[in-house]
């Protein structure tokens, strides 16, 4: 019932709380690792979610884990996706993430954050599938907003304008693409469910 009614009851990464105001946080992420896989959304029919079944088997979450050595990991949360409005090199770098490259191709980058147990990529299990990649990320600082709902193209487009607004007021410097974070699984009633805009900040 907890996940119908939107409890979170997995890993979330940890972060200092740098500033708080009514309307936004800004929050420092330490380095972590992190799975991914990328791909073409059209081989999932449209889905830019379609990796998530990729990444799944290579923790373990359907059954046998598909890595070396069989190390079932534990999911996190949030599963994040961030949109590309610009070229594929000006992105910094979370996961997952989605990609508009030049000639209208779309990409998908999807990516767990591993629990924090694992400090470098050479500590997490071999992914068994040669399309996920194990990689490091490192420390990076998010200006965030939290919302509860269905998070539509249409809010969060809404809620970056506005964060964007608030920070840029506030003296902070946008320097990437915002991140969607979404903590519960579809089946979780839209009024329970909590989502973040997160957009990278100096």
């Amino acid at each position: 019932m907890g996940m119908v009614f939107g409890k979170i009851c997995v890993e979330t990464p940890s972060y200092e709380l740098i500033k708080s105001s009514p309307t936004y946080e800004i929050r420092k992420y330490p380095p972590s690792v992190i799975a991914e896989v990328t791909y073409d959304p059209t081989q999932f029919k449209g889905d830019k979610d379609g990796g998530f079944t990729i990444l799944a088997n290579y923790i373990g979450a359907f059954g046998d884990p598909k890595n070396s050595p069989s190390e079932k990991i534990a999911m996190t949360a949030p599963v994040v996706t961030t949109t590309a409005h610009s070229s594929p090199e000006k992105i910094a770098m979370t996961a997952p993430m989605v990609t508009k490259k030049d000639g209208g191709e779309e990409r998908v980058t999807m990516g767990f954050i591993l629990p924090s147990k694992y400090k470098a990529a050479e500590e997490a299990p071999r992914p068994v599938d040669e399309r996920v990649v194990v990689r490091e990320e490192g420390e990076r600082m998010y200006a965030v907003v939290r919302f509860s709902g269905v998070a539509t193209e249409e809010v969060v487009k809404e809620k970056v304008e506005k964060l964007k607004e608030w920070v840029e007021r506030d003296g902070y410097k946008v320097v990437g693409v915002e991140v969607l974070g979404r903590y519960n699984p579809p089946w979780t009633l839209p009024p329970f469910r909590t989502n973040e805009v997160m957009l990278p900040v100096e």
